[in-house]
């Protein structure tokens, strides 16, 4: 069992966890990204020079990753000087340990948070629980994963694989408060999950949020949403701490302007968000006053010094690419095993955090290159895709591997052609009770070591029958 210290002592069994069917979860994929993906399209065919911010974008981002020294300490100069103080994380431990201590300094045991990618990252949340500290998602969708004590799977909408019903039940027996005839009416979700958040703003001392920009002439924060939870937590605590990766920098406020246009579009499909919030420090009596930043590196910086792979770091977390990916519409995000899922967390995650920790992320393409088609920053994910599987590839030379084993077994099987239809004959013969017990020709789950394949996917068995017998069955027939 595991705990969730939103709900006091209410335990949610693992058994309890969702599991929607591969294809239910793919239904809901489907629909989500075509819907989310139909309406980017229009909207970025009412702008005639699309292409040419997307080309200024890209060219912003060279220009920051070229300077960053420069206009990270010309960022901390001028938020310093607006009345915020500036923190740097080196890695995911030293910014929780920052995060923490100014949470413990403030006497409180509970934040609220604004949706932020680079809190996931850095593992926030587990470091602040570990800590005595509860810190609550007030984003819908993240809402909903941390009461199922799920994690997120799309970075625009993260509770994409759930259901109404499955959401009903979720409030119904992790959310305190809620009422125990709540229906799956969407309004009637969203009104339980509005009431619950807002005792929780009005309470709450402490907030924490990312940002989608950072200002280096003026050191302000911007960060952009769609429900306004963001701007309550930006607005009624007395203490705000922004964990923000260091790539979030933009050099001046006329840079800013292209990325307003190119992130709603690429994003939601909107000309604007509904909640664009910029803060510069701290103004007197308005807002909280007492304001933190962290810069966080957390392994920025060694990706900067690959001239291939640094234009990772341009991306401004829209999930356009996640929205046109034939792979990741067929497995969803949670197959990849990492913060960031889809094309942009095959080559952003095992930069972070090494190539050899995430060895598998690289190959988890077709290479169609619909990615980089719709990056408003154009973001060659392909090239940066073939580039970490070479890396991958010298890695692991020189290390043998069970993987490595099983595919040296299977090109000797596979190299004569009669003992290949042998092997696939016994293993079709072995196989066949286990198929018909299951009344289907995939596992879904084995025991180890095969587990680190099913926990991911499904283990397909042998066809019942191969092409060249049922040639030879037909021909026999006529």
């Amino acid at each position: 069992m595991t705990r969730n210290p939103l709900v006091g002592e209410l335990p949610f069994p693992e058994a309890a966890r969702r599991e929607l069917s591969r294809e239910q979860l793919r239904r809901n994929l489907r629909s989500a990204t075509h819907t989310i993906r139909d309406k980017r399209a229009r909207m970025v065919a009412e702008v005639p020079d699309w292409e040419e911010l997307r080309v200024a974008g890209s060219a912003i981002k060279a220009d920051v990753l070229a300077r960053l020294p420069e206009l990270l300490t010309r960022f901390e100069t001028a938020a310093t000087a607006a009345g915020a103080r500036v923190h740097w994380a080196r890695d995911a431990a030293e910014a929780c340990a920052i995060v923490t201590r100014l949470v413990r300094e403030t006497g409180t045991d509970e934040v609220v948070k604004v949706k932020s990618m680079a809190t996931q990252e850095i593992g926030l949340n587990e470091a602040l629980e570990a800590a005595g500290i509860t810190a609550l998602e007030t984003d819908l969708a993240e809402l909903i994963v941390q009461l199922a004590d799920d994690t997120p799977s799309h970075i625009l909408v993260p509770a994409i694989h759930y259901n109404r019903s499955e959401i009903r039940d979720i409030f119904r027996e992790r959310m305190a408060g809620t009422d125990p005839d709540l229906t799956d009416d969407p309004r009637a979700l969203a009104e339980a999950a509005r009431r619950y958040l807002r005792e929780r703003f009005l309470s709450a001392k402490v907030a924490v949020s990312g940002a989608n920009f950072a200002v280096a002439d003026t050191g302000t924060l911007v960060v952009l949403e769609s429900e306004g939870n963001g701007r309550m937590c930006l607005t009624l605590p007395e203490t705000l701490i922004s964990v923000v990766g260091i790539e979030k920098l933009v050099p001046t406020f006329a840079d800013l302007e292209v990325f307003l246009q190119l992130l709603p579009r690429s994003s939601t499909g909107e000309r604007m968000n509904p909640y664009t919030s910029m803060w510069t420090g701290v103004t007197p009596g308005d807002g909280p006053q007492d304001v933190h930043i962290v810069l966080v590196d957390n392994g920025r910086t060694a990706t900067l010094a690959d001239e291939v792979g640094r234009q990772a770091l341009h991306c401004i977390r829209c999930s356009a690419c996640l929205n046109v990916c034939p792979v990741y519409e067929r497995v969803g995000g949670h197959a990849y095993g990492s913060v960031y899922p889809g094309p942009i967390g095959a080559v952003l995650t095992p930069q972070l955090t090494g190539v050899a920790a995430n060895r598998s992320l690289p190959f988890a393409s077709t290479l169609c290159g619909a990615c980089f088609d719709v990056c408003p920053v154009r973001i060659d994910i392909p090239q940066v895709l073939v580039h970490l599987r070479q890396q991958a590839v010298d890695e692991r030379r020189g290390h043998p591997s069970a993987e490595r084993t099983a595919m040296r077994a299977a090109t000797w099987i596979m190299s004569a052609g009669r003992r290949y239809t042998r092997v696939l004959r016994i293993a079709r013969r072995a196989t066949r009770p286990l198929a018909a017990l299951l009344r289907r020709r995939t596992v879904r789950r084995l025991p180890w070591p095969l587990s680190a394949w099913t926990a991911e996917r499904d283990a397909p068995l042998p066809a019942g029958e191969s092409f060249r017998d049922w040639w030879a069955r037909s021909r026999e027939g006529s």
